[in-house]
Parts: C-alpha cells; sequence; structure tokens
C-alpha cells in the first residue's frame, strides 16, 4: 500500500527511503550521527514510529512528500558490482549509469559476473514488494554452461531441490539448444536467492560460463542495449501494482504485456548569447590546443542600384572621361569602308579617270623615274 493511503504509524527509516532520502541501513547511520530530527530534537534511536513525513529535517533541511514512484529498466554489463560503491575500487552500476538520473536502488543483486535486465526504482517500498518471495514475481535466465544434462534432470528442479542445507523453490528448467560441448538452459524461478542459478546448475554438475537475466516479472530485457537505461510508463507501472495487489498476485503481474520508453535526460536551459570576443573572430588567434579559430565572415554593405542613364551617374573628380571613338568615324562607329561608294569623293582616292598621267603608275620612291614603256606591239 502506498504511503498517502496508508495511516499507520511505520518505522521513519522505512518512510524515509520510500522518499529517496537513502536505504534503510544509511538512515540508520544518520540517526545515530544526530543528523535526522522530529521538530528540531534530534533522534536517537531508528524506532521511531511516525504517520507522516512532516516536521521531519535532514541535516536542517525539511523533508518534501515523496514523488510518485519510478521504475527504469538497465541492462548492467558483466564486471561490474550491484553496489553503491567498492572498497577495492572496482567497477558498480553507478559508474555506468547515465547522467541526469534521479537516486535510483536495484532491485535486487546481480553478481558481479551476471549481466542482463536489472531493474531500478526510486521507492524504497516498491523495491521491497518487487524483491521478496512472497510477491511472487517471476524471474528468468539464459544460462550457458559446460557439461552434460538431460531435459529430465531439469524437469525435475520444478519440485525444488535442497543443497548445503539450502532449500530452493521450484524452477522451471527447459534445454534451449546445444552448441558443442556447451548447453543453453532458459530457467524461471520467483524466489532469487543469492547465487541460487549458478548453486542449482553446479549442482547438477554444469559448470555456468555466462549467465543472462532477461525478464524480471513483466518487464523483459528485449533489445536494451548494454549499458543503456529506459524508463517504464507510469500508467503501466500503476497497472502492475494494482495486479500485483490483486488476487491474482505476482503470476498474473507477471504475465502483463507492459511497454517502456527511452529515457531522455532533463535538457538544460539554454544560457543567454554573450557577445564573441577578439579570440572568436581574429582567425591568426589559436587555441590552446593549437588550432586557428574560424573567423565569422564580414557582412558585406548594401550595394545602391547604378543609374540607369550617364548623366545621373557620378562623375570623377577630373570630370566626365572622354570619349574612345576615334576621329574619323561616324555616329555609328563606321569608317570610309562603311560609307557607299556613290558617297565617296573623287578628289579623296584618285582613280584613273581623275588621275592626271592617264592612270599610269606613279614614279618609285627610290629615284623618281617615270615608268618604262614597252614599246609597239609586234
Amino acid at each position: 500500500m502506498s504511503l498517502s493511503k496508508s495511516r499507520e504509524p511505520q518505522r521513519i527509516a522505512k518512510l524515509l527511503a520510500r522518499a529517496g532520502i537513502a536505504s534503510r541501513r544509511e538512515i540508520e547511520r544518520m540517526i545515530a550521527e544526530g543528523r535526522i530530527a522530529i521538530d528540531g530534537v534530534p533522534l536517537d534511536t531508528p524506532a521511531t514510529l511516525i504517520t507522516s513525513l512532516r516536521g521531519v529535517t535532514v541535516d536542517g533541511k525539511p523533508v518534501k512528500a515523496p514523488d510518485p514512484a519510478r521504475l527504469f529498466r538497465f541492462h548492467k554489463p558483466a564486471g561490474v558490482l550491484t553496489a553503491a560503491s567498492d572498497p577495492k575500487g572496482r567497477a558498480t552500476i553507478y559508474d555506468r549509469l547515465p547522467k541526469g538520473l534521479p537516486r535510483l536502488m536495484p532491485v535486487g543483486r546481480l553478481d558481479l559476473n551476471t549481466e542482463g535486465l536489472l531493474l531500478m526504482t526510486t521507492d524504497g517500498g516498491l523495491k521491497r514488494q518487487l524483491e521478496l518471495p512472497a510477491s511472487g514475481v517471476e524471474r528468468s535466465y539464459r544460462a550457458r554452461a559446460y557439461g552434460d544434462v538431460t531435459q529430465a534432470q531439469l524437469e525435475e528442479l520444478i519440485e525444488g531441490v535442497e543443497i548445503d542445507g539450502v532449500r530452493y523453490g521450484q524452477i522451471d528448467a527447459n534445454l534451449e539448444r546445444r552448441t558443442g560441448a556447451n548447453v543453453w538452459i532458459e530457467l524461471t524461478l520467483t524466489e532469487g536467492k543469492n547465487r541460487e542459478v549458478r548453486r542449482v546448475l553446479e549442482y547438477l554438475g554444469l559448470q555456468v560460463s555466462r549467465l543472462i537475466r532477461t525478464r524480471y516479472g513483466p518487464f523483459h530485457l528485449a533489445d536494451l542495449p548494454t549499458g543503456a537505461v529506459d524508463e517504464i510508463r507510469q500508467h503501466d507501472l500503476v497497472l502492475f501494482r494494482k495486479t500485483l495487489e490483486g488476487s491474482g498476485g505476482g503470476k498474473a503481474a507477471s504475465n502483463l504485456q507492459l511497454a517502456h520508453k527511452p529515457y531522455a535526460p532533463p535538457v538544460p536551459e539554454a544560457a543567454e548569447p554573450t557577445k564573441p570576443s577578439r579570440t572568436d573572430t581574429d582567425p591568426r588567434r589559436k587555441t590552446r590546443s593549437g588550432a586557428a579559430t574560424k573567423a565569422k565572415p564580414k557582412a558585406r554593405p548594401e550595394r545602391k542600384p547604378r543609374p540607369e542613364f550617364a548623366e545621373d551617374r557620378p562623375q570623377g573628380k577630373l570630370g566626365p572621361r572622354p570619349s574612345r571613338k576615334p576621329e574619323g568615324r561616324d555616329e555609328a562607329g563606321r569608317g570610309d569602308r562603311g560609307r557607299k561608294p556613290t558617297d565617296r569623293k573623287t578628289s579623296e582616292r584618285p582613280g584613273k579617270a581623275s588621275a592626271p598621267d592617264g592612270g599610269r603608275r606613279r614614279p618609285s620612291a627610290a629615284g623618281n623615274r617615270p615608268p618604262r614603256s614597252r614599246g609597239p606591239k609586234r
């Protein structure tokens, strides 16, 4: 039951965990350090019972009412711890999660070398509800193991098995395929005890080389890339919780067909544009990396239209330019060759009729001698 509907007194650590402050163990540690108070009075015991978070402060700041629960899918890669930190310095799931997510808590745990679907939530109550074996929420795995096993041996696991004094509940196991000396096995269970799948398969004489969680309740790994995160839609989460609390329990809730949406981190507000400095516009300036910054092109001034008539155009300091039309040409630019033969004057170009010597050749420029006669014809 959600916090808004429940008015029964509950432990303060439980309510603060639901509000997303920290885990229960961390809250108990904070109470021991005197960091949590009610109406200004520091608490001295985590067994304090309250009905709401009104008047509760953490480090002097009031605690807000918890937001609606949110649930995320995360494709955990192999070689990453399901923990907030590691004393040995190994990578954790929080090192692989993208930035901008709210404070998330993992639902259950996956071993260091186990990969696949890991649900993460902002609500401690939802986390607890999904983890309890009594809820009956199913978990599915695919295991690659080395060794020989039969389908009959796997079917015996439906009755449960006891290993080294630990009783494991029913497991629905099926032989998927064989690849050489390896076998792929699909397993579905509801308890999810520590290293349960590996211990059960080792009990059957198999050596697990790869283990992938493919489903948790109605939430499937599907084609979510390794290291990626997306969020379960809010109305699907509400439907799942109602079904889980109904008469069908975890079995009915696990068979729901739910969708999901890709997670989009919040977009930061755009900063006001600033005036570019000289370094941004000068192409000769270089950045620290040595690359020259690209200068922005200057805006060209608007050109005025040229006047249609020459008289309206602006003249230079020396006045209008002289005409390039050579002398002796008409308005059309033609010389003597452009005129008709009837327009030419005989005095301009002497021909045979106008020549005084009867049209004979002129004396040569060298000797000024008259032309030599050829004599009478014979």
